[in-house]
């Protein structure tokens, strides 16, 4: 078959050609996403291997995992902010070279010292990841796909973290702790290789370059830092969406956290084995967070605000569920209570992103989205883990696990008063965007050459 009109056939071709592209490079960083929480997690497979070698607390262990979640919360925002100013892809490759070479350096630690230091690069690694990373695919996908991209995307942190505690266990019984960090280290480094001879900012901006993005995003730069502050903190009911999120997944990092020794020490299940059986909890996390999110759509459709109703239930459901879980005596009602709890402990994650985006400005989205990581880290992820095991080192970790749920009460308090002002607050930032839409017309109309 001829093609009649050449323009039209180049054109399709090369569509064709960047769709492509555009698949290789979400495919190449999703797998670095996976290496991401594959050397996050691959510590928490081998916590009883590394209490037995060097005679660990529980507190100790806990900050071997926190610290992690400590570092990726408070560096997730400024990091991102070099990244966009930087080039996204060089930053990419410079964050997946330093975790992976920190989770080298865990491999061959010799002391606890050494290893909280090599955990806190892995941590200054990861920080931006997931931020730079999605507005990377983003970029290069059409509007209408984005939802899709950044469901698959988020879920790749459950995957990776299946992956590592699973794989991570498996390697140190048969080779040893200090292989199992080798090993996610090396995948690491092989996919930074891969990735940084295949993607580049150039051929991303030579496929995929847009005038008038580029333009949004320097308007956004010179956003002045009292603006940028005063849009992402201007309502109540936005600050109750970031703590409420932050505070519901101290439980998620708690309890993913500790499953492994949980295993270990009631089951008196082999560190491979407990790892493995842990990794399924991790997986249901995952599956929770991306089915809530869909039901949560679906009971909301007609009445948006319905979402903080969801969240509050979800707070609820997982309180009940693992409380009574982490009470009733070890066998299988124990370990189906406790899967149903983490499959919607996590769900709250959707609603409040929802909620987030709806009360800050499309401008500011990005910087509002790593507001909510930072409070998902500094409030959650990061103390969840050291909490825990600083109570387990007092009434013995059954005991501090039994106590973790609790906090879903204050996590609900924060999502009601939520609930409470948002009405109020969505029509007042509603009057802010007309306000400044008519600004707008207004500048247009008075520029020059009109």
């Amino acid at each position: 078959m001829h093609c009649i009109e050449p323009a039209k056939c180049d054109d399709n071709t090369a569509l064709a050609t960047s769709r492509k592209y555009a698949w290789i490079v979400f495919a190449l960083t999703f797998g670095l996403l996976l290496s991401d929480y594959m050397s996050r997690q691959v510590l928490n497979a081998v916590f009883p291997l590394l209490k037995q070698a060097w005679s660990l607390s529980d507190t100790q262990l806990g900050s071997l995992s926190g610290v992690v979640a400590l570092m990726v919360g408070l560096l997730t925002f400024p990091l991102s902010v070099l990244a966009d100013r930087w080039g996204r892809v060089r930053s990419l490759v410079l964050m997946a070279t330093l975790w992976s070479l920190a989770t080298l350096g865990c491999a061959v630690a010799t002391s606890y010292g050494e290893m909280l230091v090599a955990r806190a690069c892995v941590g200054l690694g990861e920080a931006a990841y997931g931020s730079v990373g999605i507005a990377l695919i983003l970029s290069i996908f059409p509007a209408h796909l984005r939802s899709t991209l950044t469901g698959a995307f988020m879920a790749g942190g459950a995957f990776g973290s299946v992956l590592g505690m699973a794989l991570g266990g498996f390697v140190a019984i048969h080779f040893g702790w200090r292989a199992s960090f080798a090993a996610m280290a090396i995948f690491g480094i092989v996919l930074v290789i891969v990735y940084r001879l295949t993607v580049s900012d150039k051929r991303i901006a030579t496929r995929y370059g847009d005038a008038q993005s580029a333009a949004r995003q320097a308007g956004g730069m010179r956003t002045s830092l009292r603006a940028l502050v005063a849009g992402l903190f201007s309502t109540v009911s936005v600050v109750c969406a970031y703590v409420g999120s932050g505070l519901q997944l101290f439980i998620m990092g708690a309890v993913i956290a500790w499953m492994p020794s949980f295993l270990n020490r009631y089951y008196a299940m082999p560190a491979d084995k407990a790892a493995a059986g842990a990794a399924v909890f991790v997986l249901l996390g995952g599956i929770g967070m991306v089915g809530c999110g869909v039901v949560t759509d679906r009971v909301c459709r007609d009445v948006p605000s319905r979402k903080w109703i969801t969240a509050l239930a979800y707070c609820l459901i997982s309180l009940v569920l693992l409380s009574i879980g982490f009470r009733v005596q070890p066998g299988a009602l124990q370990l189906v209570l406790l899967g149903a709890g983490i499959l919607v402990v996590a769900g709250t994650s959707g609603p409040a992103g929802a909620m987030v985006a709806n009360l800050t400005p499309s401008t500011i989205h990005a910087s509002a989205f790593a507001t909510l990581t930072l409070a998902n880290n500094l409030l959650g992820l990061a103390p969840g883990p050291l909490v825990t095991g600083a109570i387990a080192d007092r009434i013995g970790l059954l005991g501090a696990l039994q106590v973790i749920p609790v906090v879903g009460i204050a996590a609900m308090l924060a999502f009601a008063l939520g609930r409470a002002r948002y009405a109020r607050d969505l029509g007042r930032i509603d009057a802010l965007r007309g306000r400044a839409a008519e600004q707008r017309v207004i500048a247009g109309t008075d520029a020059p050459g009109h």
